[in-house]
């Protein structure tokens, strides 16, 4: 197994393909890719149609996919507000990899069984793949498909990004062999000699007491240990540092756990979700997420500091714990909001990465939304940085 990736700024799409091809070409050894993936910036638009069968004219492969982006990631470097172009392309001996399109329309119930899932994406008797999902954020019934895939293939990564760059529906692109579609999604399916490992740093820190829900009315949070909302957070607001305060006015987030946790087991981990809005008067809020009575939540603040420490302790333990399987590559999917915006410089994901990995080939894009499990399940998150590294299953 062998990766490569590559990213070229230029205005000159052409002069950006070859550039990134012959990259990845020389570090394949001039082998034919199993799988290239192509990310580019929206100042292509125009050129969309043509991406497919460009790059395949200098990156010849069996399967392609890609979407547009609002920044691209290709050779350890992120490029943002630029025009851009990244090629991520992999040998996968032993591999079967197979690009599916889906208007996830007429999807399977969420609980069908994986016979059903198999049959309606068109995969192999027997086959139980890992995915690479790419959403159009504004056409995609994304939540459903990842629940579907969860129950269908519980044992696999599911692992992506929703396309940017685009403001409206149409304005976006995905990939799939030599077609583009402007709504939708691909999935990239791999199974066989191939393990996916995922790493999603939500990027958090909590702040007070973890709490239970008392009253809940769907996605509004009416109270919490007995008291409403805005009453507990007011309190916490008289005990906080000054830095904490002016967090708590513009990055606040709740996070709810997410699994029900049996004695013994780690501590929990929380799904980072947003405030939509907050009524004073009554002291309740509304969060971005279906609530019920007795789930765990703990508020939690985001900064560049609580970012990169979560990143960095997640890379470190990652690093620990698969010392003996290092990844030949890896695919970064990281929040529009993130990179220069949350941290004033270029390139500190892909370089925290590098200290903690080191070479291992990374290439990616900034999403509308992030892909990843966390815990047990595989959401849509924001803000987030969501890594998938990939390694053979057995002997390469």
């Amino acid at each position: 197994m062998k990766w490569a990736s590559s990213v070229v700024s230029t205005a000159n799409l052409g002069e950006a393909v070859a550039r990134a091809a012959a990259a990845v070409r020389t570090s394949l050894g001039g082998e034919t890719a199993d799988l290239c993936l192509v990310f580019v910036s929206p100042h292509f638009k125009e050129a969309y149609e043509r991406i497919p069968a460009l790059v395949q004219e200098h990156l010849p492969a069996r399967v392609l996919a890609g979407c547009s982006a609002g920044g691209v990631i290709g050779g350890g470097v992120e490029v943002e507000n630029q025009p851009a172009l990244a090629l991520v392309a992999a040998r996968l001996p032993d591999v079967r990899v197979q690009a599916i399109f889906t208007d996830t329309q007429g999807l399977p119930d969420d609980d069908a069984p994986p016979a059903v899932w198999r049959s309606w994406l068109g995969l192999r008797e027997g086959a139980d793949p890992h995915f690479v999902v790419l959403a159009d954020p504004f056409t995609s019934a994304v939540d459903p498909l990842l629940t579907g895939l969860d129950y269908a293939f519980p044992g696999t990564a599911k692992i992506g990004g929703l396309a940017s760059g685009g403001r409206q529906r149409g304005e976006n692109a995905l990939f799939e062999g030599g077609r583009v579609h402007r709504a939708g999604t691909v999935l990239v399916a791999l199974s066989g000699n191939i393990e996916v490992d995922t790493i999603v740093a939500q990027g958090c820190r909590p702040i007070g007491r973890p709490l239970t829900i008392t009253r809940c009315e769907n996605n509004v949070l009416l109270e919490v240990d007995g008291q409403a909302p805005l009453r507990y957070l007011a309190e916490l607001v008289e005990q906080a540092p000054e830095e904490d305060r002016r967090l708590m006015r513009t990055s606040l987030f709740l996070g709810i756990q997410a699994d029900d946790l049996e004695v013994g087991e780690p501590p929990p981990e929380y799904l980072m979700r947003n405030l939509v809005g907050i009524d004073y008067a009554r002291g309740i809020l509304a969060v971005s997420a279906p609530l019920r009575t007795g789930q765990v939540v703990h508020f939690h603040l985001r900064d560049k500091e609580a970012s990169s420490g979560d990143l960095n302790a997640l890379l470190g333990r990652y690093r620990a714990r698969a010392a003996d399987a290092s990844p030949r590559g890896a695919l970064l999917f990281s929040c529009v909001g993130r990179g220069r915006v949350l941290y004033g410089e270029a390139n500190h994901d892909t370089r925290v990465f590098a200290e903690h990995l080191g070479a291992v080939p990374l290439g990616g894009f900034f999403c509308n939304g992030e892909i990843g499990p966390v815990s047990r399940a595989t959401h849509i998150h924001g803000y987030t940085s969501a890594f998938g590294l990939f390694r053979p299953a057995g002997k390469d």
